[in-house]
């Protein structure tokens, strides 16, 4: 399984094929990573086996154009999704990378590993392309300097960003949810008797216990943490652009998506 997924990303990244192609490349190893994880946890409490374990990755986000914070936030929502919890290092900087740390389940983590990289090369392409198309029309309706222009297309590119990153996060939340509730073997993800007439815990509820554990070990690594200051400008424009492309992103999640608030990230000291 692993294989297929890294063929498909490799896929998805090679620059030959087009942007629909890519997508529908990234949009299969979304979902076999998904599709995954819920499956292993659901024979681990059929085997009466431990939960997968708890891990730590880092990751490097670049800072390039002064994106960094709104990067960091579209990929901290995203890792939410898949459960695990987030700090950051050297967040305060405009255009040096930064590192965000994350504590989940091995399986989340191996994910995300696989996948965040292909989900950022999407969302970047869609960030560039739409922010430049919005400096065009803005140009064309009254004069703006240069300089002007470049702060919008600044403010519209990191509203962008983070709004696309709460789209995805959105779909992945709802699609997992799907298979939680679909899973087990009555198709109801939650108790069944087994063999020996003792309960089977479901992936529903293997999963429950998987956030409770990650929570635990989070605030062990981290127990003091600064909450992250939000980024003060905004383009109302920019923000109803990258939703609007995160919820039609091709994850291969087949979910539709309603609602959704914002979350602050802790920065680690």
């Amino acid at each position: 399984m692993v294989e297929r997924v890294r063929g498909l990303l490799r896929m998805a990244e090679d620059p030959s094929v087009t942007d629909a192609e890519s997508q529908a490349f990234t949009a299969k190893a979304a979902e076999l990573m998904t599709r995954h994880a819920i499956a292993e946890a659901e024979t681990r409490a059929e085997r009466g086996e431990e939960p997968d374990a708890i891990g730590r990755m880092d990751y490097t986000v670049s800072g390039a154009g002064g994106h960094g914070k709104a990067r960091v936030r579209a990929l901290a929502d995203i890792a939410a999704a898949y459960g695990c919890q987030s700090a950051v290092r050297g967040n305060s900087s405009e255009n040096t990378d930064r590192v965000i740390i994350l504590v989940g389940t091995v399986s989340a983590l191996d994910a995300l590993r696989m996948l965040m990289p292909s989900i950022s090369m999407q969302m970047e392409s869609s960030a560039k392309f739409m922010s430049s198309a919005h400096v065009t029309d803005i140009r064309e309706l009254r004069n703006y300097t240069r300089s002007a222009l470049e702060t919008e297309r600044k403010r519209y590119y990191r509203s962008f960003v983070r709004a696309y990153g709460q789209a995805v996060a959105e779909r992945i939340k709802e699609f997992r949810r799907r298979l939680q509730e679909m899973a087990g073997p009555n198709g109801t993800g939650g108790f069944s008797a087994g063999k020996d007439g003792t309960s089977i815990r479901g992936a529903e509820l293997v999963l429950r216990d998987d956030v409770h554990r990650v929570q635990e070990e989070f605030q062990k690594q981290f127990p003091q943490l600064r909450k992250h200051r939000p980024e003060r400008t905004h383009s109302p424009a920019g923000a109803r652009a990258g939703y609007q492309r995160g919820r039609q992103a091709q994850l291969g999640l087949e979910t539709s998506v309603t609602g959704g608030g914002t979350s602050s990230l802790p920065t680690k000291e």
